[in-house]
């Protein structure tokens, strides 16, 4: 508003000088005729549109820049931003700007006149950056906690699912063993029995350390994804609190 205002001082003290210098330039004569005043009034017309014109582009391309760097910043940070072209044209809302103005500028011991039903943004250069900073590191820090619970939980059926092998391999051994040591001690009847029932455990256990193996793999496959998506958080975690100090020094109070 201070910007906008002295502005608008200039040019209007601009406009009041093209009147000024064609009052002490043009106007020293007693009597005009019909033509000399239509030349007088079509040069001061073409002076005061080109002030005007140029003032009216100067302020349109300012609004631009001003909102280009909002637009910038929100981009930045992610912001969803709705604008309301309707709202522009609004003459309550002008009018409440026009008071608003008034009560500014005109006394310093008013209270300036605020709508406090509209919402109001939160300034982005220091606190904005900061919240939303701190939303960040808040939801990376959640999502790592439940990487490391999901890792642990990896590691634990990895673990289980190695014991679980070591015991089958160690059954088999003994089976082995005891398959040895009774060889000699039974009929060849019952050894081609006893060869058909070791052969059908010997497959079926084939089988099972088969389905440990393939899920040992699956376990290890997903422990080593979960390990990089730790390090990934930790690493965008260890970003956002650097970025978060960067901000606080830089800030006013620090």
């Amino acid at each position: 508003m201070r910007f906008v205002r002295s502005k608008k001082g200039l040019k209007l003290k601009t406009v009041d000088s093209c009147f000024q210098d064609l009052k002490e330039s043009r106007l020293v004569e007693d009597t005009f005729t019909v033509d000399e005043v239509l030349e007088v009034l079509n040069g001061l017309q073409a002076v005061v549109h080109s002030e005007v014109e140029s003032e009216l582009i100067n302020t349109a391309y300012t609004n631009v820049l001003l909102l280009w760097q909002l637009f910038l910043q929100g981009e930045k940070w992610y912001l969803k931003l709705k604008i309301d072209i309707s709202e522009l044209e609004n003459r309550e809302l002008l009018e409440q700007v026009a008071e608003f103005e008034k009560a500014e500028f005109t006394s310093s011991n008013k209270k300036p006149i605020i709508d406090i039903t509209k919402p109001k943004l939160i300034p982005i250069n220091e606190s904005g950056t900061t919240e939303l900073l701190n939303k960040e590191i808040l939801r990376l820090q959640q999502e790592n906690e439940k990487l490391k619970s999901r890792l642990k939980t990896i590691e634990i059926q990895a673990t289980n699912a190695l014991d679980e092998k070591s015991k089958l391999e160690r059954a088999l051994q003994d089976l082995q063993l005891g398959q040895v040591n009774q060889h000699n001690f039974i009929n060849a009847h019952d050894l081609n029995d006893l060869e058909d029932t070791v052969a059908a455990l010997k497959s079926e256990f084939q089988k099972t350390l088969n389905e440990k193996t393939e899920s040992q793999k699956s376990l290890e496959e997903n422990l080593a994804a979960a390990k990089h998506d730790l390090l990934r958080v930790q690493e965008q975690l260890n970003m956002a609190e650097k970025e978060l100090g960067k901000k606080f020094q830089q800030t006013a109070a620090y």
